[in-house]
């Protein structure tokens, strides 16, 4: 029986959250606003607009939609200017280990992120070959905790969600895996992601045995 193994982006294969909260924080002080660690933390796997809205929605002011477009085009071109710097050393504990043993036992992989800058990380990375389908944040209309963006992938996969497998840091793409009826694995603190069916702090932290039983073909 072959699997799909779904991987989000941002917080799974590689720490681009620390530059989201750089930029978010300079589009927040521009609204006069606080933005915290924690608050950044409530914005994983959620859109630029969503987060954007989020943020905007701490300040007294009213801001017009012109001033809205002309800080999510900001925040985008900070961002692009920080991960261009990115190296392959940047990449997760443990994610190539999961990912070499996903391929040589004959399973998919997808790559299901929200972001719309994710084919130009794994470029910047040499990690687009690595997936066989890849779906960002310009494949979808709905955005996570809706389970477009996995269904879509294991579609192109031709993998029923059933056979499917979601790595996420993110509580809305928890919820997005679930919904999709798809086995849900939280890579982070379970304080923030107790709704997966399995939790760990990094893929580093996954042992021999159940990576082994994750990836397990069977003749079903």
């Amino acid at each position: 029986m072959q699997k799909g193994f779904i991987f989000d982006l941002d917080g799974v294969i590689v720490d681009t959250a620390k530059y989201h909260f750089q930029c978010w924080q300079a589009i927040a002080a521009k609204a006069g606003v606080q933005f915290t660690l924690e608050e950044n933390e409530e914005l994983k796997g959620v859109g630029r607009v969503q987060s954007l809205e989020w943020i905007l929605k701490k300040s007294k002011k009213s801001f017009s939609q012109k001033q809205r477009n002309i800080w999510l085009e900001e925040k985008n071109q900070h961002y692009v200017s920080l991960i261009s710097h990115m190296t392959r050393k940047e990449l997760l504990p443990g994610v190539l280990t999961v990912m070499e043993k996903i391929r040589d036992t004959g399973h998919r992989m997808a790559l299901g992120s929200a972001s719309k800058n994710a084919k130009l990380i794994l470029n910047i990375l040499r990690l687009t070959s690595s997936f066989d389908v890849i779906v960002d944040g310009k494949s979808v209309e709905s955005t996570k905790p809706s389970p477009e963006g996995f269904l879509l992938a294991a579609e192109l996969m031709r993998i029923p969600p059933e056979n499917c497998v979601v790595f996420e840091d993110a509580i809305a793409g928890v919820q997005a895996a679930n919904s999709a009826g798809m086995l849900s694995i939280g890579i982070g603190q379970q304080k923030y992601l107790h709704e997966a069916k399995y939790c760990f702090e990094s893929f580093a932290d996954m042992d021999s045995t159940f990576l082994n039983d994750l990836t397990l073909v069977t003749d079903q």
